[in-house]
């Protein structure tokens, strides 16, 4: 998670292109749904309401703002809730949890250094009343927590029984106008502060006033009418006798909950300081990436993590209960974060609290949605686009260099819902006018590929919606996957492995069409032809169009790098310059890749503590920016031309 800078905009434009759309690490559960029939949720939301006095349309909001009306198969979301009510068990999940992870990079990325230790999330000791209501829903309903944790029945009526419980608390009556409920609803987030439980709150009544209708995990329809003019009384809140979070020195929109737990910035050794580095962005140079992580334990061990002065630091974490946001850095200023400096220097790191292997240790609704108003309101601020090449996740940062592909991570994996994501944020990928280009976008839900390693190496992980679409040499199923030689110098081919991205595409990502056979799409991929499974009747990408680069004419194949660094006379005489070092790939004449950004060469140099002597170097070389593999990557622009897809 640790991870130089770039003057301002001058020689740098964008292309025109068509718009895009471990310490708590939980169990993999696939008990079946208890509930089969096409309505029997619903009639468990009616059932419940009329048991508790709650208002059905309360019980379904709420239910929507934790699981979507997902019961998961009884597994647990990352903070160890259940069910569609999100009812929290952190215990029975801890006890339980698979622990291991994926990636061994020095998160600051800048060879100019001596490499960080490695750290290891430190494990929570005692669970706040936000990881346990699901022991508070077994007293108050009389139901074993094994039948609240696995069946949805019992879950919602789990749920129901919480918020009477609050309402009688707050000295509300059991009302059937659900404006009369805003306290409760609030209560119910377990926030202990009251920014973010009246956030929550509000997002509660924003479903409530718009609807909504889906059909859930388990293939029932569920439907929640829309009532436009509700209006709760919003005053409740101040008798559920919340702590004040103050939202000042944050970079936050009005919409979310947010408080201020700054990463430190102090020298603590002969040279050694940490752990971000003071800047002064976008004044010295561009902010051009937001990076989604998740953060391989739970939420208190990541905080204490983010304050230690001697290892990583990133901007924002997000919390999976409700949706709270803590930032720690400014945006000015340069986290450690993604394992490239390049990387580093120029995005905004975003950490989510989560576990890549683990699938069915679900991302919450709330989180979903907090980290989109994030997002947005980042890049509106930042002048960032909002396609797949700027909006990274960690597992799309490419490794700097040569050696340390190997050890990049891995999150937020196969199973963020970047789709889902994108809509929230306002861009939902989809078809775009033209040809020659394809933008993956498989059905989240229906499309499971196997993945393995999950919980043991090997071992099948639980079938899962998935973002991600797997690779072929052939457009057969059975031929060879796609062969990546940065992650495999031996020319293995890849695996199926959770964690092995060398064969794989993502949700929203854009590639230029290589050929297409029967239900096959071959796209350009790492120098490689690569065959893609896209049938018609369920299709897992759609046509679109913009700008590529291929090779200039009479080079048979040119380099591919994983920074954009200046060229050597680009630098003073008082910082040391870096090695443009290509990686181990190359793009050869007659493939296209699609751009991203047309860059300057950039170096930020912060060596020392003080900031007198951190400088930003940039060249006169430019790069190009280019959705390469998995993994985006960089070419000189002297080596390519740029046209439109065809």
């Amino acid at each position: 998670m640790r991870g130089s800078a770039t003057a301002p905009d001058r020689g740098r434009r964008r292309p025109v292109q068509a718009v895009t759309a471990a310490a708590l690490m939980l169990p993999l559960l696939g008990a079946a749904p208890t509930e089969t029939s096409a309505d029997g949720l619903q009639r468990a939301f009616a059932a419940a309401s009329a048991e508790y006095h709650v208002p059905q349309s309360v019980l379904l909001g709420v239910s929507y703002l934790q699981s979507r009306w997902d019961a998961h198969g009884g597994a647990p979301s990352v903070a160890g809730g259940y069910g569609p009510m999100h009812l929290t068990d952190a215990r029975t999940a801890l006890a339980n949890a698979p622990h291991h992870s994926e990636g061994t990079e020095d998160a600051r990325g800048d060879s100019a250094r001596a490499p960080l230790p490695p750290r290891t999330v430190p494990a929570s000791t005692e669970l706040p009343a936000r990881l346990t209501t699901l022991t508070k829903a077994a007293e108050l309903t009389g139901l074993p927590a094994e039948d609240l944790r696995t069946d949805p029945a019992a879950n919602v009526a789990g749920g129901a029984a919480l918020l009477a419980a609050a309402q009688k608390d707050l000295g509300e009556p059991l009302s059937d106008d659900p404006a009369d409920w805003y306290g409760a609803v609030a209560r119910f987030s377990a926030a202990d502060d009251s920014a973010t439980a009246a956030a929550y709150a509000n997002d509660v009544y924003a479903v409530l006033r718009t609807g909504e209708q889906r059909i859930t995990d388990a293939g029932q329809q569920v439907t929640l009418a829309a009532r436009p003019g509700l209006a709760p009384e919003t005053g409740q809140l101040a008798q559920a006798g919340l702590r004040d979070a103050s939202a000042a020195q944050t970079e936050c929109p009005t919409t979310v909950a947010c408080e201020w737990i700054p990463a430190p910035y102090e020298q603590f050794g002969e040279g050694d300081y940490g752990n971000h580095d003071l800047g002064d962005r976008p004044a010295s140079q561009s902010i051009d990436y937001i990076i989604i992580h998740d953060t391989e334990g739970a939420w208190d061990g990541v905080l204490n993590l983010v304050q230690d002065p001697a290892y990583v630091s990133w901007n924002y974490s997000l919390r999976s209960t409700d949706g709270h946001i803590a930032q720690h850095l400014k945006a000015k200023d340069v986290g450690w974060h993604s394992g490239n400096w390049y990387v580093n220097s120029k995005s905004i790191g975003l950490e989510h609290e989560g576990f890549l292997a683990a699938p069915d240790a679900w991302y919450t609704e709330a989180m979903y949605r907090a980290s989109a108003r994030l997002v947005k309101h980042l890049a509106a601020r930042y002048d960032i686009p909002l396609d797949r090449q700027h909006i990274l996740g960690h597992d799309n940062v490419p490794g700097p260099t040569t050696s340390t592909i190997p050890g990049m991570h891995t999150d937020p994996g196969p199973y963020w819902d970047w789709q889902h994501y994108f809509t929230l944020i306002g861009r939902p990928f989809g078809t775009r006018a033209g040809a020659g280009l394809v933008t993956i976008l498989p059905d989240y839900p229906t499309h499971r590929p196997v993945f393995t390693g999950c919980t043991a190496q090997g071992e099948p992980c639980p079938a899962h919606g998935s973002s991600e679409v797997r690779l072929h040499s052939q457009p057969d199923d059975n031929s060879a996957l796609i062969k990546d030689i940065g992650l495999r110098p031996s020319g293995d081919s890849s695996t199926i492995g959770v964690n092995d991205i060398g064969s794989r595409v993502s949700t929203g990502q854009q590639y230029a069409v290589a050929g297409r056979q029967g239900p096959w799409t071959a796209i350009w991929y790492l120098g490689q032809k690569a065959w893609f499974k896209n049938p018609k009747n369920q299709p897992t990408a759609v046509d679109a169009s913009g700008v590529v680069v291929t090779p200039r004419k009479g080079l048979a194949q040119i380099p591919v790098y994983g920074r954009a660094y200046p060229e050597a006379a680009a630098y003073p005489a008082d910082v040391p310059a870096q090695a443009v070092s290509p990686l181990p790939y190359r793009l050869p004449a007659g493939q296209k890749y699609v751009v991203g950004d047309k860059v300057p060469g950039e170096y930020y140099s912060a060596l020392t503590f003080t900031t007198d002597s951190h400088r930003v170097v940039v060249g006169k070389d430019l790069y190009y920016e280019i959705q390469f593999g998995h993994r985006v990557a960089y070419v000189r622009a002297a080596d390519v031309r740029e046209e439109p897809s065809r």
